[in-house]
């Protein structure tokens, strides 16, 4: 069963991935990602991203496509 509670650490978390995020192109990738997963019914947590940005990877149609999620990837990673 999943619980929908908050939890400020992980909130405050994702809102310093965005703020890294500072490109449109970048914010406008993790907003529509965002949307998925709240679509999907599920969490949103760095996990849920990562797996979302991940799969997008996967399905890349260019290096620059792939360099574009590699880079958000990346920046779930940095302190």
């Amino acid at each position: 069963m999943q619980q929908n509670r908050y939890m400020p650490d992980t909130a405050n978390a994702i809102t310093r991935y965005f703020n890294k995020a500072d490109q449109f192109e970048q914010q406008a990738t993790l907003g529509q990602i965002v949307v998925e997963i709240l679509t999907d019914g599920r969490s949103l947590n760095r996990k849920a991203i990562c797996t979302k940005l991940l799969g997008r990877l996967e399905n890349a149609a260019d290096a620059k496509e792939e360099n574009h999620y590699q880079t958000l990837i990346g920046l779930l990673f940095e302190n």
